[in-house]
């Protein structure tokens, strides 16, 4: 019993001991560390957890906002590595502080299998960042504004919705179209169909069932459905006396051929079935099996009472099928045109909201001045003193009568961009004002069509610093005595004064609100005079 006792006592002392060992593996396997323990406001703090465990291990690290009062703003993936039978697993976070102050990093629980593992707690010190208002100039804060919605873009959504409409109506139509024919294709001739109608009637349950009604209703609209196709086309929709009316009348023009008795037979099983079912009257089982044999007799006789087509009616058939044919030709063109019509508005809305309306407008109708905004420019030296110009098209020389001067133009002031630069001699000792002359040089503008001139006049001065007069502002333009062109223009008129010559440029142009603008300050910022050294600037 002692040396039992003994030995029962030495077991348990070993497996404590081995628990102790274990407890102090595991606990070696888990450490943390920090990369830092002082960050200035808003830094981050890497901090690292490094566990080693066998391949079979579970390990689960922290998630969550588990490190506070610091705040984690990333987790990065764990990081594993295979070291002497052993897997190193590393995880990382990224921990940061918005106030100032010392703060201690709780310890953090680490799950190794059905064990939690815990990490030592950190000190770290966060501090504020250094301000210099004396070098930094503080503002209050600026109030709110408000800002107004933008208006809702009807032209754009009706661009899209539309061509979208027009191509979900023609599929409508074509699918249905479509469905009308096949339907058409597959329709039996009207004998076959009937004959066919009435053996599925003896099939249904109406009779077994007692439903007289629903019997009597296929019945008639069998019978009917069948002389619609090959007596008179409106025998669907007559009623039974309107029917039997009609049918007399073809016999009576000898149309067709019909026994007197069918007519009877016929009305009589017409007006049975309007009492079935409008008057809810009850028919016995063997008289609607009767009437259903009679409705075959009276198909059958009809059937041979139609007589055959003459060679007439057969070339007319022709026609008609050759008709039909041209007419389904047409359809086709139609239908073709219409779908590449579709095609094009689709691929303009789908063209103008990538690159804009404007310039899917521009492409298809033109605009010729984005032509020129957007073309080629040429500067160049006219007359004598030298007037140096850059403009979108070369000026052309005009025939000047009087032998005085010279003048360049391009356009007129009819068209959109009109363009013309002078040089006029004058007597060396002559002295011009710049107010008087460009009283004279819009007068001649009047007389060569312009009317309703609004002027403002400014002194302009080009880039070199030779200086002149400016007139500017809108007219119109008589198109004949009678008749004014009905778009506002633009003008921009130039006055320089050397001894001896009167220069003058006018630029005369219809607004587009977009390019034209850019046209004018172009020319005008390119203007410069060739001026002799011997020779100064007169002004006013």
């Amino acid at each position: 019993m002692k040396w039992s006792r003994l030995l029962h006592l030495k077991l348990m002392v070993f497996i404590v001991a081995l628990c102790a060992i274990h407890t102090t593996s595991v606990a070696q396997q888990v450490t943390a560390s920090l990369d830092t323990t002082t960050i200035r406001i808003g830094e981050e703090i890497r901090y690292s957890m490094e566990v080693v465990a066998d391949s079979t291990d579970l390990i689960v690290f922290p998630d969550g906002q588990t490190f506070s009062p610091l705040e984690v703003i990333e987790s990065y993936k764990i990081d594993t590595t295979f070291e002497q039978a052993k897997y190193r697993l590393i995880k990382k976070y990224g921990l940061t502080q918005f106030d100032s102050g010392s703060y201690t990093i709780p310890p953090q629980r680490v799950m190794y299998n059905d064990k939690a593992l815990v990490t030592d707690s950190f000190q770290v010190e966060v501090r504020n960042v250094p301000v210099d208002t004396t070098q930094q100039r503080m503002f209050d804060i600026k109030p709110a504004m408000e800002v107004k919605r933008p208006p809702f873009n009807w032209i754009a959504l009706l661009l899209w919705l539309v061509p979208l409409l027009i191509i979900g109506a023609g599929l409508f139509w074509y699918f249905r179209r479509k469905k009308r024919k096949e339907e058409a294709e597959q329709q039996l001739p009207p004998y076959e169909e009937a004959i066919t109608a009435l053996h599925e009637l003896d099939n249904s349950p109406y009779l077994k069932e007692r439903k007289s009604k629903e019997y009597y209703s296929h019945l008639t609209e069998i019978v009917k459905r069948y002389l619609d196709r090959e007596v008179d086309d409106i025998a669907l929709e007559a009623t039974t006396g309107e029917l039997i009316s009609r049918l007399q009348m073809h016999k009576d023009a000898g149309h067709f051929d019909f026994d007197t008795n069918t007519l009877r037979k016929l009305e009589e099983i017409l007006r049975r079935a309007d009492l079935v079912k409008f008057a809810k009257m009850e028919q016995a089982e063997g008289q609607a099996i009767s009437d259903r044999k009679s409705i075959e007799e009276i198909i059958n006789e009809t059937e041979e009472a139609i007589p055959e087509p003459t060679e007439e009616e057969l070339q007319a058939d022709l026609e008609y099928q050759e008709a039909q044919r041209r007419k389904r030709q047409r359809r086709k063109w139609i239908y073709a045109g219409v779908g590449v019509l579709v095609a094009i508005v689709l691929a303009g809305a789908i063209y103008g909201s990538l690159t804009g309306f404007d310039n899917l407008r521009d492409k298809v109708f033109g605009n010729e001045m984005r032509e020129l905004a957007e073309g080629r420019w040429y500067k160049s030296e006219y007359g004598s003193p030298q007037i140096i110009i850059e403009t979108p098209e070369i000026l052309v020389r005009k025939v000047d009568s009087t032998g005085k001067g010279t003048t360049f133009e391009t356009g007129a002031l009819t068209e959109p961009f009109y363009i013309s630069v002078s040089t006029v001699s004058l007597q060396v000792e002559q002295k011009v004002g710049l107010e008087q002359a460009m009283d004279v040089a819009l007068e001649t503008l009047e007389e060569r069509g312009a009317t309703n001139l609004l002027v403002k006049r400014e002194a302009f001065e080009t880039q070199k610093g030779i200086t002149g007069l400016k007139a500017f502002g809108k007219l119109n333009v008589k198109v004949s005595e009678d008749k004014i062109l009905n778009v506002d223009s633009h003008y921009e008129l130039l006055l320089f004064a050397q001894p001896g010559y009167l220069q003058q440029i006018l630029l005369v142009y219809q607004d587009d609100g977009k390019y034209a603008e850019g046209i004018q300050e172009r020319i005008l910022n390119s203007v410069e005079l060739e001026v002799p050294a011997s020779s100064q600037t007169v002004t006013q």
